[in-house]
């Protein structure tokens, strides 16, 4: 059964808690949400076996946290702050895809955390078109264009990605909850806005940007400027494949990562 947290936003969050220790809060990327993502439920119930604890939450406007009006990154902040509440004041955040530079933005915002673990992190070096990119998102959301908009969201993916979501039963709930991109859109944006080196400058805690051990070029080279801007820094392979980690792997670095942070 799920729990809810209320944010400073109004919006009603629901999360999965498990085990005790420091806290790890995910944070998915465009679309997933729990009933969807055996994955991070998998990866989050052998980590909590290991000494910490772990949030899976249903992002704002998805899944239990059906929420009404526009979607933005201010209003998903307010949803990782609830939830770092709930995890006892601080947590390591571990993004998914654009979950990582939801998970980067908060850092940079002054939230309480702990320690990035970044998997696959879409990010582009400065200027490199995805402020326009958000803004055809954006106008396909107020147009109430959804499937479009995830079609665009979607267009430098793999085609077979969308046509995947297509075919599955869940295609109507992840149309009707397309308006949660816009926070993955901005909070993208936000991320090539300027060089990396300075729009990181202010994360001093530990870091870690990890990549499937079969992924796109595109992966490596964020995570190559995710540890060049960041001091401390460290990039690693993990086993995982199409943009997805391996539970059981992924539970095990994530256990040790959250423990060094200490």
């Amino acid at each position: 059964m799920s729990d809810y947290v209320t944010t400073a936003r109004g919006d009603r969050v629901a999360y999965d808690l498990r085990g005790s220790g420091p806290g790890l809060i995910f944070i998915a990327g465009a679309g997933p949400y729990r009933a969807i993502d055996p994955v991070t439920t998998q990866t989050a119930e052998l980590a909590a076996r290991q000494g910490i604890t772990t949030i899976v939450h249903d992002r704002v406007g998805r899944g239990e946290s059906k929420v009404d009006g526009p979607i933005d990154l201010a209003r998903e902040l307010a949803a990782v702050a609830a939830l770092i509440e709930v995890a006892g004041g601080s947590a390591v955040l571990c993004g998914h895809s654009s979950g990582c530079s939801i998970a980067l933005a908060a850092a940079v915002r002054g939230l309480a955390v702990d320690g990035l673990a970044l998997f696959e992190a879409p990010l582009g070096p400065p200027d490199s078109g995805g402020r326009e990119w958000a803004a055809e998102v954006d106008r396909r959301i107020d147009a109430g264009d959804l499937e479009g908009a995830m079609r665009y969201y979607m267009k430098d993916m793999p085609p077979e990605f969308f046509d995947n979501w297509r075919q599955s039963p869940e295609f109507p709930d992840l149309v009707a909850q397309a308006g949660s991109l816009r926070a993955d859109g901005e909070s993208l944006a936000w991320a090539e806005s300027a060089p990396h080196a300075e729009l990181f400058a202010t994360v001093k805690v530990p870091v870690l940007a990890m990549t499937g051990a079969e992924t796109f070029p595109e992966m490596y080279a964020a995570a190559d400027s995710i540890v060049a801007a960041i001091p401390g820094a460290t990039q690693k392979a993990v086993p995982g494949a199409q943009h997805t980690w391996e539970a059981e792997p992924m539970a095990k670095e994530l256990v040790e990562f959250v423990l060094a942070t200490r």
